[in-house]
């Protein structure tokens, strides 16, 4: 197991490696590996432990009864999900957790985090401190969902999200976690629509993008 690399995640976030080291066998702690496409959580299940991602990505998805899905959330490397779920016995997965490429998952028992040990040691409680600013964390990026999808207009849709992914990198230039249908997905917009979209952005000088690479243009936003 790679302490280091636990150790400075936000869940083990203050926490040295052989804290994390022990933490791993009070909280149940096991790996599984998973190919690209697997379903880790199913909806309608119920769950008692959450996953960090150790490599890969998983994203977190609702499937609609006609057939299509919508994506609800992306998670990479070093990141926790199905914690909320884990978090209240018997309820059952609204939503299904899917592998978006080859991934390696640390599950971790929920109760365990939730319960202190008997020594009410120091960084059990830092984990717990930890998980309440995760949930934090997930419960604003789940606000910027809404504020993207809120408005009608598709470009205005894709404007908030990548206006978004800018600034959160700090840079003009970025890649995103989606590929072209699960941008659509997560935007909640029909594909084709929002592909010949992005291509009119490009063509307005608004945007450059090859794949899931962008680059916003300044120069157009200030004309």
């Amino acid at each position: 197991m790679n302490t280091f690399f636990l150790a400075n995640t936000q869940l083990f976030r203050g926490i040295s490696e052989s804290e994390v080291e022990e933490l791993l066998l009070c909280l149940g702690a096991h790996e599984c590996s998973f190919q690209k496409g697997d379903t880790i959580f199913r909806a309608g299940s119920p769950i008692d432990e959450f996953g960090l991602v150790l490599s890969g990505s998983v994203n977190i998805v609702v499937n609609l009864y006609w057939g299509n899905s919508i994506i609800f959330g992306h998670m990479g490397k070093g990141e926790v999900f199905a914690e909320n779920y884990a978090a209240v016995p018997g309820k059952e997965l609204a939503c299904d957790v899917v592998a978006c490429e080859d991934t390696q998952v640390l599950f971790l028992k929920m109760q365990s985090v939730m319960t202190t040990c008997r020594m009410g040691c120091a960084y059990h409680n830092r984990i717990i401190q930890n998980m309440l600013r995760i949930s934090a964390q997930k419960n604003l990026n789940m606000s910027s969902r809404m504020m993207h999808t809120a408005s009608k207009s598709l470009r205005e849709r894709l404007l908030s999200y990548l206006s978004e992914q800018a600034l959160e990198r700090g840079s003009a230039q970025f890649t995103i976690p989606f590929n072209r249908q699960q941008l659509a997905d997560y935007l909640a917009v029909n594909r084709s629509a929002m592909s010949n979209e992005l291509s009119k952005m490009q063509e307005e000088g608004l945007i450059t993008f090859r794949k899931n690479e962008f680059i916003l243009n300044e120069t157009a936003r200030d004309e």
